[in-house]
């Protein structure tokens, strides 16, 4: 693993917040100048302009995601433009959404997961093994807006605190924005099945952060990868300028609550990339280009503030899982991952 994490103090409480298959090319570049401006993936192409165009790439991209550039951008990395030969990609051969979050979560490539089949993993994941320290046990909770997650993360194994899909979240009669939440899930279920509106699930995971405190949170969104697949770019666009209000929220929630102010670490990343191109940007797999290509963003505590990378480098998403470890100030591999599994 590239060294990119400070050997200073481990930060106390981690956030890892996943964008379902967005692109690199609009992080680093904002809205694509051909798909804008298509009328059979932007509808209403005048006003998704005036919302989100700007004739150079990098006022672009501070127009489509602000938080992410000038907040992170200043304080803390960003890894993944291509145009300047700094690249993540998965190391998956399918580049499909159960590969990348088992890779992303696990350290591990496995053959056999080539779909997005609910079955449940057999690999042991960093937030498991970190569940089994001092000082995280129950301290680990988990919201997805696809209902496969439980099944990644295999919570039948570890019992992993997790809500993900339209699962009702059990709660404190009490806290009647939880409640709200769990009423509108049941009346909105007839319209969405597999993946949660990101709305939800962002929702869900602050009230249980407010109420418990946890020192390690995931945060899976759906919406970006369900409306590209529409082909909707127009949508897609809005989804993303809305993952990063959420992620911008967020960070101003733990900067202004004691025990997490200057101890929370954020990594922000995608589980896949798409098509590199006008005809094929709506899909991802194996045989479509580009799909294997992402991103990272991270700040925080033991992040150094260094903005865009801009090095030739090459990360791939199976590194996660040992960064994610060692943010906590704790060791994780695959190797690690067997000796766990062979004591339990």
């Amino acid at each position: 693993m590239q060294e990119i994490v400070s050997t200073s103090a481990a930060t106390e409480n981690l956030f890892v917040i996943i964008t379902d298959g967005f692109r690199w090319q609009e992080i680093f570049s904002g809205a694509d100048p051909v798909l804008i401006s298509d009328a059979n993936f932007t509808p209403d192409t005048a006003t998704l302009k005036a919302m989100y165009w700007a004739s150079d790439p990098l006022d672009r991209r501070k127009k489509l995601m602000p938080f992410l550039w000038n907040v992170i951008g200043n304080n803390g990395q960003l890894f993944g433009n291509r145009d300047l030969n700094n690249k993540v990609n998965v190391s998956n051969v399918y580049s499909l959404s159960y590969p990348g979050y088992n890779e992303l979560f696990t350290g591990t490539t496995d053959i056999f997961i080539a779909g997005n089949s609910k079955k449940y993993n057999k690999n042991i994941n960093v937030l498991e093994y970190l569940d089994s320290k001092t000082g995280f046990e129950g301290k680990i909770a988990v919201f997805s807006s696809w209902d496969v997650f439980p099944y990644i993360l295999n919570k039948n194994r570890n019992g992993l605190i997790m809500n993900s899909g339209y699962e009702q979240i059990q709660c404190d009669t009490r806290n009647s924005t939880l409640n709200m939440i769990n009423s509108v899930q049941q009346k909105a279920i007839g319209n969405k099945t597999a993946t949660r509106y990101d709305m939800l699930t962002y929702c869900t995971a602050k009230e249980y952060i407010k109420d418990h405190k946890p020192r390690i949170v995931v945060i899976g969104l759906g919406e970006t990868d369900d409306f590209a697949h529409q082909k909707r770019y127009d949508l897609y666009l809005q989804q993303a300028n809305q993952v990063d209000k959420m992620i911008g929220e967020l960070w101003n929630m733990v900067q202004t609550t004691p025990g997490y102010k200057n101890k929370t670490s954020f990594i922000i990343t995608t589980d896949h990339g798409r098509g590199n191109n006008s005809k094929h940007w709506s899909g991802h797999g194996l045989f479509i280009n580009g799909s294997s290509q992402t991103w990272l963003a991270m700040i925080g505590p033991r992040i150094d503030p260094l903005g865009e990378r801009k090095e030739k480098q090459q990360l791939y998403t199976k590194e996660f899982a040992a960064i994610i470890a060692k943010l906590t100030g704790e060791e994780f591999s695959p190797t690690i991952a067997n000796v766990y599994a062979s004591k339990k």
